[in-house]
């Protein structure tokens, strides 16, 4: 059943199908090591240095297939990004796991800090999976904001949508943000995707609702589970630009 269980949650993909180079970003190769001594592989985006967003991917594909994003938060936002597989993702080694995934984030984050970010210019972003990856970070290292981008509740939660017939007690992920977001005190900006058929966006309503102030919640209309940030458009972009500056004049 393990096995099974993750054959539906994660959908590496080894081979990467682009570069920086390609999308003309500036970047240097990231190699990382995580606690339990598995290597990782990334990339660091650079644009101002005055803030890194460390984005935490969901569960399919690889990073090269975030270089698009990272080309809009550069040119637009004048962030820096560190994108990096999670382990048995893109060129990174091992095979992902839930507690494998919380150690990778937490690795990506002290990379960060030993490349001179202080907590003060560390921004969390996870997308799907990635949200609960997010959290967990947030929990555990100081950051001064995290963003979610169609976050869903839990791994169960999300089970009872897509296989109902699945007793949940079989369900061994649990990637729970929902009982982990109340404590996460830094500015949140959420993002869900209106036509969402994956995470659905009333997931994403009840975290905002859990959440501390400041938060904002972003619907996106149209958008799927993939693509709100590419149909959010100018709006999509104000809504980070606020994010940013709630940022800022947080105390």
């Amino acid at each position: 059943m393990s096995l099974l269980e993750d054959r539906f949650l994660y959908f590496p993909l080894r081979r990467l199908d682009a570069t920086p180079a390609r999308y003309r970003l500036r970047s240097e190769d990231l190699r990382l090591s995580t606690s339990d001594g598995v290597r990782l592989h990334g990339w660091w985006i650079h644009s101002g240095g005055r803030r890194v967003v460390l984005l935490f991917h969901g569960n399919a594909g690889n990073i090269s297939h975030r270089l698009d994003r990272a080309k809009l938060f550069v040119d637009r936002l004048g962030v820096d990004l560190f994108l990096v597989d999670y382990r048995g993702y893109g060129l990174s080694e091992g095979r992902p796991s839930e507690s494998g995934l919380y150690r990778d984030g937490f690795a990506i984050y002290d990379a960060a800090r030993d490349r001179g970010f202080a907590p003060e210019r560390i921004i969390l972003l996870g997308e799907s999976l990635g949200c609960a990856v997010a959290v967990e970070v947030a929990l555990t290292r100081p950051c001064t904001g995290i963003a979610l981008e169609t976050p869903f509740l839990s791994v169960p939660a999300l089970a009872r949508v897509h296989y109902p017939f699945v007793p949940g007690f079989l369900v061994r992920s649990r990637y729970d943000t929902e009982s982990k977001i109340a404590r996460v005190a830094p500015p949140k900006l959420f993002v869900a995707a209106a036509q969402d058929d994956v995470a659905p966006p009333a997931q994403a309503r009840r975290l905002f609702d859990l959440a501390r102030s400041p938060k904002e919640l972003l619907v996106v209309p149209g958008a799927g589970h993939n693509d709100a940030y590419v149909l959010g458009g100018e709006m999509y972009l104000a809504a980070w630009r606020r994010f940013l500056d709630a940022i800022d004049s947080a105390p």
